[in-house]
């Protein structure tokens, strides 16, 4: 129903969780080369549990080859660099959640060309983010929450 995708995600256990995440919203999980660990690391494993067999995955060799591929207007990028909180944003089925690896975020090209698309998680001064599988949950199940009747249609 949507799709969640990680731009050179570096901790494997964040990656597994979000598997799981997937898994439970029947989300697509998209991951973005060069990743910071190898799909059969045992971390990525133990923390997706036994749902990574049943995840619905799709690697990519490049960001470009992704941009290439999908309609870019139906991207939502994540970032503490916008203004817009992500509950305002008018999400539809078949949208893709870009969230950018833990320790840079998304490319600053990516986000400046997409500018419109950007949206944030709203916080307090005296954090500087939020865990990614915390941040990926937050938005995803905004998404289906705005459209539960087709998510219920699909369960």
């Amino acid at each position: 129903m949507f799709n969640v995708v990680l731009v050179h995600p570096q901790i494997p256990p964040n990656t597994g969780n979000i598997g799981r995440l997937c898994v439970n919203t029947g989300a697509t999980l998209h991951l973005i080369e060069p990743l910071g660990f190898s799909i059969d690391d045992k971390a990525l494993r133990r923390a997706g549990l036994d749902y990574w067999l049943k995840l619905d995955l799709v690697v990519w060799e490049s960001l470009e080859k992704f941009i290439e591929s999908v309609d870019m207007k139906r991207c939502f990028l994540a970032t503490t660099k916008s203004q817009k909180p992500y509950f305002e944003a008018k999400f539809q089925p078949g949208d893709y959640l870009l969230f950018g690896s833990e320790t840079s975020g998304l490319p600053t090209e990516l986000l400046q060309k997409y500018k419109e698309q950007t949206i944030t998680i709203p916080m307090t001064k005296e954090g500087r983010s939020l865990n990614l599988a915390v941040s990926a949950g937050i938005v995803l199940y905004e998404a289906i929450r705005q459209n539960y009747q087709a998510f219920l249609e699909r369960v």
